[in-house]
């Protein structure tokens, strides 16, 4: 059942059906027959909101140059978009009917939304989607709403553990821990033999699930319509991050910007072991505790008490608008965006994570970097795929800040998240906790 669709954005909806009518008339394409029977006759000029960062600009204008090479009848308009603005800018622009791209970089947090709304083109059985089976199983999961697939997965990412390997070496220990437990031990060892704190943890709700994860537990259970957030296997995974903090295993989180402190302390040697996703290498390199780029650890996120390891999905994934005049040439762009090939040069210039099995080529994974959170998607899931996701998030930051300072107990914490969920964001979810 759709959720909070004002009278004005249904009205954007159906203005959007009649746009796409108008389109698939005109040559815009729909069922993407012309682009995978005779994709060289296909002619237009595709706009692309491209949602990446300015350094990753030069690389992408690179792919759009040799993407206009092998379709000559075909012209792409790459518009930087910022990252933070682009999720409203792009319901204003489709629902007004006026401005929107034909194809857009989102985020894996905004397609169900998007789709729910009526603004992607499902993209099953289009050029788009090309060799569907070669996509890793959890990037594809995040591009599906309602049995369709609206996006095609671009980059993806996990969280895995980082580890600074001198100081575990000087204290003794051969191996990164594979569970909490032993994530425990190790830091207090490397304290008392470095006198360095063995982590802090990073305080927004997006790191805390693989505690969650690692005692069975989740945000939501989409299925049944139920808030899980503060049930007793989520309420365990958060108590064993509050007892970290409380033993001293962790640093104080700080109660903003709690990212870049943590991630300051790691690169800087103050601290052994972060919890962090592949966009942090870069940085962590530029530190002085990894000056010698051999010094960085990266292992899979440790394991619960249940015995289960797991961490959320990222990324980003290539979405076609509903309402495009140019379907049939901005599903051969997102092909060619997609593809192995191009993936692969993308995750060589800028170190991006590819979202085809076959694009972790040989180069790809002689990046060690690279290579371990390859390693690490293999226990990694999707986050509860519903629209407003990320409103879901910014309410789980503030929580869990709280809760992480001693201001809030894990249970009493998670108890006041549920409830502003269930009364502000998900009102036809229940509270199982």
């Amino acid at each position: 059942m759709r959720r909070g669709i004002s009278i004005a954005a249904l009205a954007g909806v159906l203005a959007l059906a009649a746009t796409a009518c108008g389109g698939d008339s005109g040559g815009g394409g729909g069922d993407g027959s012309k682009a995978a029977e005779d994709p060289g006759s296909v002619t237009g000029t595709v706009t692309w909101w491209d949602t990446s960062n300015e350094a990753e600009g030069p690389t992408y204008e690179k792919l759009v140059k040799d993407f206009e090479a092998e379709y000559p009848k075909i012209k792409v308009k790459r518009v930087p978009v910022s990252f933070d603005a682009a999720e409203q800018k792009f319901k204003t622009a489709a629902q007004s009917g006026k401005g929107a791209p034909d194809v857009i970089r989102t985020d894996v947090g905004w397609s169900a939304g998007f789709a729910n709304l009526g603004y992607l083109q499902p993209l099953d059985g289009t050029p788009a989607l090309d060799d569907a089976g070669d996509f890793l199983e959890g990037p594809l999961s995040t591009a599906k709403w309602k049995g369709e697939t609206v996006g095609v997965p671009q980059v993806t990412d996990t969280l895995g553990l980082l580890y600074n390997k001198e100081l575990l070496k000087k204290a003794g220990i051969k191996k990164p821990p594979a569970t909490w437990e032993e994530f425990v031990r190790t830091a207090k060892t490397v304290k008392k033999k470095t006198g360095v704190a063995g982590t802090q943890l990073n305080p927004e709700g997006y790191f805390s699930l693989p505690f969650l994860y690692g005692e069975g537990g989740d945000m939501l259970d989409t299925k049944g319509k139920k808030i899980t957030v503060n049930a007793p296997e989520a309420v365990k995974g958060i108590e064993t991050a509050v007892g970290m903090v409380k033993s001293g295993v962790s640093l104080k989180p700080a109660s903003t910007d709690g990212y870049v402190a943590a991630q300051t302390s790691f690169k800087d040697g103050k601290v052994a072991m972060v919890v962090n996703g592949p966009w942090s290498v870069a940085d962590d390199y530029t530190g002085k505790a990894f000056k010698d780029k051999k010094n960085l650890g990266i292992a899979p996120i440790p394991a619960g008490s249940s015995g289960k390891a797991a961490a959320p999905i990222g990324g980003h994934n290539y979405s076609v608008y509903r309402g495009s005049q140019n379907k049939d040439a901005a599903y051969l762009f997102v092909k060619f965006m997609s593809s192995a090939k191009s993936q692969e040069f993308t995750a060589t210039e800028i170190n991006t994570l590819p979202t085809r099995k076959s694009a972790y080529t040989a180069e790809v994974t002689a990046d060690p970097a690279k290579k371990a959170f390859q390693d690490a998607l293999a226990t990694s899931k999707s986050r509860p795929v519903i629209p407003g996701v990320g409103d879901l998030f910014v309410a789980f930051d503030q929580h869990y800040v709280k809760i992480l300072r001693g201001q809030a107990t894990p249970k009493a914490g998670l108890d006041a998240l549920a409830e502003e969920w269930k009364s502000k964001l998900i009102k036809d979810y229940e509270i199982a906790g």
